[in-house]
């Protein structure tokens, strides 16, 4: 076992400060980093010391290794936290710390390597007989690309090898926008992370998107905490989740949970992750990818299964062995996340800007987890996320009740948010039914008149 004793969070925003609450609770010292733009942001206040790592821009400060390894260093910190985004997922910069003997805390940098290539992941899980969504590996040129294509039968997804939050994506209905579309993904993979793999699988519509939250420990044991349903996305990013999936049944529960177990044993997996799938109207489902990491929507999760997933995170990185089998991990309720966002539901664009009054809401099975206040200056550098409101309820329905409710309670004013939209998510019967795709935000936007 690792002994940990100081913990530096290479993060900022909720996500940071989430990180700071659990080590605190652990009885462990922490370590902010900030930007410049971040300067006197809530995660630098909440931990027992700060350091700025550079400026604004996040490849110069948040995904500046170098930088963050020095502050960790001449901190003393002997442990990295690398939060969700940013270097989560960053098998070298796992290995950095390992060789400057800092325990980081997410999977070896052996099974982030194997899991950040999504080409290879698929052989992996295609050889544990986990089920694959049909597609063809690694394509490197446009006349190659066209043969693999018409194989599949378009529309197609052009992917690429090293991506995630819709990074590296495009969509091609036809052979004009394959080429143009593979094009992109290559320079913006190239920009993004300096390598420019790509390849294709065929695009399933309609299709709800499915994660399976898995813990495993060094010793080889593996459990799973149930489903979250995600499908309420724009441009693939996620809006809405909820645990457990209104459209899982519990012999389909069953099936996911396994190959979800099945696909982490395949890769060896250590820490806390999700496996996620594509589940189709007949009650298929797809292996889509493996997250290694944390999850903004962990605390759908946590409420229905009354376990701190950082605190699990933080302890299995160190060594230590679950301690529970499946049996005793038992759901309890449903859970919902709105993510609120600042952006104009309208267009979805990012809206940065000041927040000139902030109420939040409370209650009985109300939690709100962000790092914003009011009069807090929304920089335009990051991404848009301004808060998790989570609600826990009995059943579903009041869930739903619930999250109306506090909806309503929540007053953030002085730029565009998402609250119009989750607002009419809850009235709305597709919704309320259980009935709704990956495709179904656009959809019911251009169904509702939205304003702020």
């Amino acid at each position: 076992m690792t002994p940990v004793r100081r913990v530096l969070v290479a993060n900022r925003g909720e996500i940071a400060l989430r990180i700071i609450r659990a080590c605190r609770e652990l009885g462990l010292e922490t370590v902010a980093v900030y930007s410049e733009a971040d300067r006197g942001a809530l995660h630098t206040k909440a931990a027992d010391e700060a350091v700025c790592i550079g400026p604004a821009p996040s490849k110069l400060s948040y995904l500046n290794p170098q930088n963050i390894l020095a502050a960790a260093l001449s901190r003393g910190a002997d442990a990295v936290h690398p939060g969700c985004g940013y270097l989560s997922e960053d098998a070298l910069f796992a290995e950095m710390c390992r060789a400057h003997n800092l325990l980081f805390i997410g999977p070896p940098a052996r099974q982030l390597e194997l899991l950040g290539d999504k080409v290879r992941a698929k052989e992996v899980m295609r050889t544990a007989g986990v089920p694959v969504i049909p597609g063809r590996g690694a394509v490197s040129s446009h006349a190659e690309l066209a043969e693999a294509a018409e194989e599949l039968g378009y529309p197609v997804l052009i992917k690429a090898t090293l991506g995630g939050g819709g990074i590296g994506l495009r969509l091609a209905r036809d052979q004009g926008e394959l080429l143009r579309g593979f094009d992109e993904v290559r320079a913006q993979v190239r920009a993004a992370f300096q390598a420019d793999g790509v390849y294709l699988e065929k695009y399933l519509r309609p299709i709800r998107h499915i994660e399976v939250q898995v813990l495993g420990d060094s010793f080889g044991s593996l459990v799973h905490c149930g489903e979250r349903e995600c499908s309420l996305q724009r441009r693939h990013q996620k809006l809405l989740e909820e645990c457990p999936s209104p459209a899982v049944s519990g012999p389909l529960r069953a099936s996911l949970t396994a190959a979800a177990l099945k696909a982490a044993e395949a890769v060896g997996f250590c820490g806390t992750g999700t496996v996620e799938f594509l589940l189709d109207e007949a009650g298929d489902f797809y292996f889509l990818e493996v997250n290694p990491r944390l999850q903004v929507e962990h605390p759908v999760t946590e409420l229905v299964y009354g376990l701190d997933l950082v605190r699990e995170q933080i302890r299995l990185a160190a060594g230590e062995p679950l301690g529970y089998q499946q049996g005793d991990l038992l759901p309890v309720g449903h859970a919902i996340e709105c993510r609120i966002n600042a952006e104009d539901v309208r267009t979805w664009r990012p809206a940065p800007g000041a927040i000139s009054r902030l109420v939040v809401p409370g209650g009985f099975g109300v939690r709100w987890d962000s790092h914003v206040f009011q009069g807090y200056s929304v920089p335009p550098f990051y991404d848009s996320l301004l808060g998790k409101l989570i609600v826990w309820g009995a059943t579903r329905e009041e869930a739903i009740a619930r999250m109306a409710r506090a909806l309503d309670e929540l007053i953030l004013e002085g730029l565009p948010t998402t609250i119009p939209f989750h607002r009419a998510t809850m009235r709305h019967a597709g919704f309320r039914a259980g009935f709704y795709s990956t495709d179904s935000a656009d959809q019911w936007l251009r169904e509702t008149e939205i304003v702020r």
